[in-house]
């Protein structure tokens, strides 16, 4: 077995705290679906409560040294599922937003596309939020909340996970 140098060590110790502040940042519900150790769980959660910051600053080293202590693949796969997670969120959010645009300046035949895509879509219902919300922006409405019933209603209509 090959010996570390005191400078890989030290970037090790520095990559686990860095994924314990990463556990920090996460919220409560997500935090639920991580398995953690008990002991780690309580270290995070009190680092969550802290204010000072040389308090805060300890708790992340302590954070860091509980890293070493246990396996820390689980909780990178974890933050990684989560983060993904987030990133699909976005882009679905993205989606539905250029959806939105793209049925108010016109693009009906966009409406097939997103009733394949959305089977739970109503059509009609499609159609006549489409309908308010240019008109909407016909009349230069300061207040766009046709659009935002439209966005809303694409939001419900995807499959839920």
């Amino acid at each position: 077995m090959e010996q570390l140098s005191k400078t890989q060590k030290k970037k090790g110790a520095l990559s686990l705290q860095a994924l314990g502040e990463q556990l920090v940042t996460l919220s409560s519900e997500q935090l639920k679906n991580i398995d953690l150790p008990v002991d780690m769980r309580s270290a995070v959660t009190l680092a969550k409560s802290l204010k000072k910051h040389g308090a805060l600053q300890r708790q992340m080293q302590y954070i860091g040294t509980l890293m070493r202590k246990h396996d820390p693949a689980p909780i990178q796969d974890a933050l990684q599922c989560i983060e993904q997670g987030t990133r699909k969120q976005t882009e679905d959010h993205l989606k539905r937003e250029k959806w939105r645009d793209e049925l108010i300046a016109g693009n009906d035949p966009l409406i097939d596309e997103i009733l394949m895509q959305l089977p739970r879509t109503d059509r009609q219902h499609l159609t006549g939020l489409v309908q308010n919300a240019r008109q909407e922006r016909a009349t230069k409405n300061p207040v766009p909340k046709a659009a935002r019933a439209l966005f809303r209603y694409l939001t419900r209509s995807a499959p839920q996970r």
